[in-house]
């Protein structure tokens, strides 16, 4: 039985850092609710492009830096990109099929259900309510759906990652 070799894991690892990068970026307390998801971004990517490499693992392991870089409750974030890891296996063969812009709105979906969770966990903890735009994230990630993966797809294939 001939073994697959898997090619570009620095890749991997390299776009998780960037996006770990960009949530930890300080913005101006105008723009700070106006920060996409881009570890969920990616993770989603990297789930439906290559299931066998990222996974449920993944999501808990970028989850639990999430946590530990933005302070909150250890374990948050790992629960909420571990479902959302989960979901997106579940159904990568036909997430691949649709169009982008479709693709778009399943991304929306997982977004909010990361965003779901994570609150569901504050609010057990005390912290209070969060405001009407505390769901911009989910939304801008949607709307920069097709440049994420357009991104992605193009730095696998450059760096043949497989």
């Amino acid at each position: 039985m001939m073994r697959r070799r898997h090619h570009g894991g620095g890749a991997i690892v390299f776009t998780f850092i960037i996006a770990l990068l960009l949530t930890v970026i300080p913005l101006p307390d105008w723009a700070r609710y106006m920060r996409p998801d881009w570890v969920g971004l990616v993770l989603i990517y990297w789930c439906m492009a290559l299931p066998e490499r990222v996974g449920v693992a993944t999501g808990w392991f970028t989850g639990l830096m999430v946590d530990l870089l933005t302070g909150s409750l250890l374990g948050q974030h790992a629960l909420s990109l571990t479902v959302v890891a989960y979901i997106t296996l579940k159904f990568h063969l036909r997430l691949r099929l649709v169009p982008v812009w479709q693709q778009s709105l399943t991304v929306l979906v997982l977004l909010v259900l990361h965003q779901l969770l994570a609150l569901w966990i504050s609010r057990i903890i005390g912290r209070p309510g969060a405001p009407w735009f505390f769901w911009m994230p989910s939304v801008l990630g949607m709307i920069i759906w097709p440049l994420v993966y357009a991104t992605l797809r193009g730095m696998r294939r450059g760096f043949r990652v497989n």
